[in-house]
């Protein structure tokens, strides 16, 4: 049998060695391997119904944690009726309860829930009916293909929202105006005769009533949530207004009662206009919510939106217009200029200019012929093109950015764990702050209707909405606007650990350079132009695999240089090549290759040497045994290179590279682009080592990379930059993805983390603050020491809008700007 378990604690190569062998001393297991990158126990063994808990426990005693690798899915759902953080901690806490679920995790800004489950032990049936016995309503799982419908029932939701406030709105203003003006003579604001509640007191109850209850009515989820999870024993901020205005309205209406019995006349003890404000202005406060909550994921939409509903597809000798989703892999796609690419495909006939920036940010068009890849959204500029479709649905480019971007969204950041867990205990707490407070006052010789008015104030003021927005709403934004800039970021994790960050590795070949050698230099030394030098040598490696004759070859051809035959081809590894060109003998390799044919290099050393000192690759070229020049060839800096990393060291970073070449080399890159700390001659296999070491000196390492030998070490740094036109193993292992070659996205990255969990940092110190300010004040703590009472009124203004105010200070951070080059 075969089997594989997750192994956490883990903290090197010799950990893993270690299990392995802890494995193969029970008896019955046949094979253990443990890939330290992964941190995963792959275990081949024979059946036996203790092998695997015999195991487990020689593995826990050992210092670390084995579990088992089940069939988990997992699926995101949009949950519909939330109203604040305590909402999404109910469900969480709840569906993490069941059997088979593994993981169960609820952001409210984005109202989506992800649930990691065992499909073997539990049906997604199952855990909507568990979500609905809760109250709320689970969606479809949304599709790129379903988002216009999820925006429609937002927009939906946050119309009736307004309508419901309007409505309320019509009610509650005369509501205030009779209830104030006989409490506030001094004004002299005309009132009805009918409406006098000295002359007519049953009129004026009367009249509050009316139009108190259209109020309580387009609020009525307020009552029907709020009193529903009081029953399911997990109050929520419904629940505080409920109880708060329910308390207001019930004593109110027993002063209506004794009116109408002639038992009671004192009719400024009705409080109608405060459970009517209230709800007026928490529909305001959640409108104003709902709208801003939909600016903070603008950046996904506009990705989305991105995508044509048709492709024009070569079908059977006729161009037939399709949806999107039924083009299929194989297809041949026609694209007419000024249209957007359908699908991804490669072209197979024209010539064009495509406009990529919505992949990577980059806004020069990318010339684009025959072999050439095209992207899903991205804008064909001037020429027509065919191509034929390898990506569809949700495999191309731009649904698979979508993805991870919505995955970043719906993950959470450790600086949210306290927030989190405040807001699952904040409405019960609340709730005994405000019982407490009015008992306290009401025993100490205080009115019943003062103790009432700190009653509700307490339950309005208190605010775990602000707690619960705090740190998803910031997420959203940054990880949005770094797509935007073709920075992709997989999670909230690895936003907080990037603010962290204050050593940078950086892997030399195909991130600081082009990891494409070229020819730099052709050094003529005897009589011959320096084209035909070019030519010749072009010529003799057109036989050659090595990628130095490939860059030659290149080189002439750029230049157009018409190229000759050749003969006799020889090639002496690790020397160079000997080759016949139109009757000629030319060598062409390095020093020892000419040494051993008998060429003299007088008067070329020195070029030679300061060409290598440069982090080139000087190559001689003889012919008939003289030595004719010297072509240098080298992998070049990329342009942005020196840029980003003066930009890193001027945040105060330290920068490192690393490499496998020799250090003459390495150093005279680490000249070009300004690094002073250099590892070079670094095998693949260690490069997670080096990193490793810096983080034993107390460094918070990001490992920046393109190739599959940088995946261990991508995996190894706190975080793994992966360059966007490196292989899919290194973005894969990677916790950013730069989806350009341009390092300036590096700073870019790190800037952006910085600047967004300061916001999130920002948004938690108001919710605390407002909550740690706004409770006691509404306690009636100002007025023991002789100041006022916080009318119910105005704290549930406040309420309202501390949940705006978090929304919009994370909004700012859409106005985040590219930092420039220096």
């Amino acid at each position: 049998m075969q089997q594989t378990f997750r192994i956490e604690g883990m903290t090197c190569a010799a950990c893993a060695s270690k299990i392995e062998k802890i494995s193969l001393k029970h008896e019955g297991i046949t094979s253990a391997m443990v890939n330290f990158a992964s941190e995963k126990l792959h275990l081949d063994y024979e059946p036996n119904p203790t092998v695997i808990k015999d195991i487990q426990d020689a593995i826990t005693k050992a210092g670390y944690t084995l579990i088992l690798e089940s069939n988990y899915k997992q699926i995101v759902l949009p949950i519909e009726g939330m109203t604040c953080a305590a909402c999404a901690q109910k469900i969480e806490k709840s569906l993490s309860k069941l059997q088979g679920v593994e993981q169960a995790s609820v952001n409210y800004a984005t109202e989506k829930l992800s649930v990691s489950y065992d499909p073997t032990r539990i049906r997604i049936s199952e855990i909507k009916a568990s979500i609905i016995h809760l109250g709320y309503t689970p969606l479809e799982s949304i599709g790129t293909q379903a988002v216009d419908e999820d925006k429609l029932r937002k927009e939906k939701a946050i119309r009736t929202l307004w309508i419901k406030f309007f409505v309320s709105s019509i009610f509650a203003l005369p509501l205030l105006y009779i209830a104030m003006v006989p409490m506030l003579p001094q004004l002299g604001l005309p009132l009805p005769m009918e409406l006098n509640p000295m002359m007519e007191p049953v009129n004026y109850a009367y009249a509050q009533v009316i139009l108190t209850l259209p109020i309580l009515i387009a609020g009525y989820r307020f009552y029907t949530v709020g009193f529903r999870a009081i029953w399911q024993k997990s109050p929520n901020m419904d629940s505080l207004i409920a109880i708060g205005t329910a308390a207001a309205v019930i004593y109110s209406a027993y002063t209506v009662y004794e009116i109408l019995n002639g038992i009671y006349t004192n009719v400024n003890n009705m409080y109608f206009e405060t459970a009517g404000i209230i709800v007026a202005l928490i529909l305001l406060g959640k409108a104003l919510e709902s709208v801003t909550k939909g600016k903070t994921s603008e950046a996904i939409k506009k990705l989305i939106g991105l995508a044509p509903k048709t492709a024009l597809v070569l079908h059977d000798g006729k161009e037939v217009i399709l949806a999107v989703d039924e083009v299929e892999v194989g297809d041949i796609v026609i694209v007419r200029p000024g249209e957007r690419i359908p699908v991804d495909g490669v072209v197979i006939e024209g010539h064009t200019s495509i406009d990529e920036s919505m992949l990577t940010g980059e806004s020069l068009p990318v010339d684009k012929s025959v072999n050439d890849p095209v992207y899903a959204a991205s804008i064909n500029t001037n020429g027509m093109i065919r191509f034929k479709a390898t990506k569809v649905g949700a495999d191309t480019a731009l649904a698979q950015i979508v993805k991870l971007v919505e995955d970043a969204q719906g993950s959470k950041a450790p600086i949210a764990q306290l927030a989190d867990t405040v807001a699952g205990k904040f409405v019960p707490v609340a709730f005994a702050i405000a019982l407490f407070s009015a008992l306290a006052w009401y025993l100490s010789g205080e009115s019943i209707t003062f103790s009432l008015t700190i009653f509700i104030s307490v339950l309005v003021i208190a605010c775990p909405c602000a707690l619960g927005l705090a740190t998803p709403t910031a997420i959203m934004v940054g990880t949005g606007k770094g797509a935007e800039n073709g920075v992709l970021i997989k999670s909230g994790e690895a936003l907080e650990t990037a603010y962290k960050v204050n050593t940078i590795v950086f892997d030399k070949t195909g991130t600081i350079t082009e990891g494409k050698p070229v020819v730099t230099d052709v050094v003529v030394l005897a009589d011959i132009e320096q084209d035909e030098l070019l030519r010749i040598a072009a010529s003799a490696e057109k036989g050659s695999e090595h990628p130095l004759g490939a860059a030659i070859v290149k080189g002439a051809l750029s230049k157009g240089l018409e190229l000759s035959e050749l003969s006799n081809f020889k090639a002496i590894p690790g020397h160079g090549i000997t080759v016949n060109v139109e009757g000629k003998l030319v060598h062409l390799g390095n020093r020892k290759h000419m040494v051993s044919n008998d060429v003299s290099l007088a008067n070329s050393l020195e070029t030679s040497d300061r060409l290598a000192d440069e982090g080139k690759t000087p190559m001689y070229l003889a012919i008939d045994g003289r030595l004719a020049g010297l072509i240098a060839v080298a992998d070049v800096v990329k342009k942005s290179s020196a840029q980003a990393i003066k930009q890193l060291q001027k945040m105060g970073i330290d920068v490192a590279m690393i490499t496998g070449d020799n250090r003459k080399t390495a150093n005279a890159i680490a000249r070009q682009v300004g690094i002073e700390t250099i590892l070079a001659e670094v095998l693949p296999q260690d490069k997670s080592n080096e990193v490793k070491k810096l983080q034993t000196m107390g460094r918070k390492v990001a490992m920046v990379g393109d190739g599959i030998n940088d995946a261990p070490a991508l995996v190894q740094a706190d975080i793994g930059i992966a360059i966007g036109s490196g292989t899919d193993v290194a973005m894969e292992s990677a916790d950013i993805v730069l989806m350009r070659s341009d390092l300036m996205d590096v700073p870019t990255a790190l800037l952006l983390s910085k600047k967004t969990i300061r916001n999130i940092k920002e948004n938690l110190f108001w919710a605390f603050a407002y909550n740690l300010l706004g409770i006691p004040v509404a306690a009636g703590l100002l007025h023991i020491f002789g100041g006022p009472t916080l009318n119910p009124i105005f704290a549930a203004a406040a309420m309202s809008l501390s949940s705006v105010s978090v929304l919009t200070n994370a909004l700012r951070l859409r106005s985040f700007k590219v930092p420039k080059a220096i």
